[in-house]
């Protein structure tokens, strides 16, 4: 067992923290007596503690001095204020795992002066332990650290590591945003179909199904993407005739665009500066 003996403090206990506690916990990876959350609110910490029985305070410097492996899950705009107050507990945990959206590794390290980090990002379905997370580490994080950071991860739903964290902005605009581009989807189809006369309830009930099966399916396959479309569009037949429209809209030009804007983005907030896309012209944007 990784965690076995250690204590997890959560610095920030927000909808993500408590997506991985509520999945430590379930998957019995530790007892609620090795976890400490910290928040800024009494009545976000009481409700952890009554709801998980962990141990809950209103003080980061408590949590991080108790805390062998210490979780940052704060809002990126607060991280500044955050991490003097964490330096001293901080500096002896054997490691830091940071899910804050945006926050290199470097300023990490240096904030908490702690070489030991892992820089993760999750994304929305680990609220219900159905997400993927991708993650990279400092060369000081161990073997056993490391197998640490896959648990905790691990309560999140699937973990991928990469060396680069380069990728992290990259998993930033794909994964991490990508519910939101399906959302959208779902939202149009919905739309869709109120336009054509179903109500709303049967419509949201018809293209959830639809989405959550063919993901299902898709998985179950093997099949790629493309042969699977192929399957179900017939020559001169419904779908060929909306794939046609979706196609003559631009619709793959539009999401590749939309990925590479998020990447820009992820990038120029991490301080990494601006990704130019060397597919798109400068007058093209």
């Amino acid at each position: 067992m990784p965690l076995e003996k250690m204590t997890v403090g959560f610095i920030g206990s927000g909808v993500m923290a408590e997506a991985m506690i509520k999945g430590l916990l379930k998957q019995g990876m530790l007892p609620a007596s090795q976890i400490i959350a910290a928040d800024t609110r009494q009545e976000r910490v009481d409700e952890l503690a009554a709801r998980y029985g962990l141990r809950g305070t209103t003080d980061n410097s408590t949590a991080a001095e108790v805390a062998d492996i210490l979780v940052l899950s704060v809002k990126p705009q607060v991280l500044g204020e955050v991490m003097p107050e964490v330096r001293r507990g901080a500096h002896s945990s054997k490691l830091v795992l940071s899910i804050i959206a945006g926050a290199r590794i470097r300023t990490i390290a240096d904030g908490v002066a702690n070489a030991s980090v892992v820089r993760a990002m999750p994304n929305t379905p680990a609220q219900i332990g159905m997400g993927i997370t991708v993650w990279t580490a400092t060369p000081e994080v161990l073997d056993p650290q490391r197998e640490q950071a896959k648990a905790l991860l691990g309560a999140l739903g699937e973990q991928i590591h990469v060396d680069d964290e380069r990728y992290l902005d990259m998993a930033t605009a794909l994964s991490g945003s990508g519910p939101a581009y399906v959302f959208l989807f779902m939202e149009a189809l919905i739309d869709a179909g109120v336009h054509m006369g179903f109500s709303r309830r049967d419509a949201e009930r018809l293209v959830l199904q639809t989405v959550r099966g063919s993901v299902e399916y898709a998985e179950s396959s093997g099949l790629h993407p493309a042969q699977l479309r192929n399957q179900v569009t017939s020559p001169g037949g419904t779908s060929a005739e909306a794939i046609y429209h979706l196609e003559k809209g631009g619709l793959r030009t539009v999401i590749s665009r939309a990925v590479w804007a998020a990447f820009q983005r992820s990038a120029a907030l991490g301080g990494g500066g601006t990704v130019r896309n060397p597919d798109v012209l400068d007058g093209d944007r």
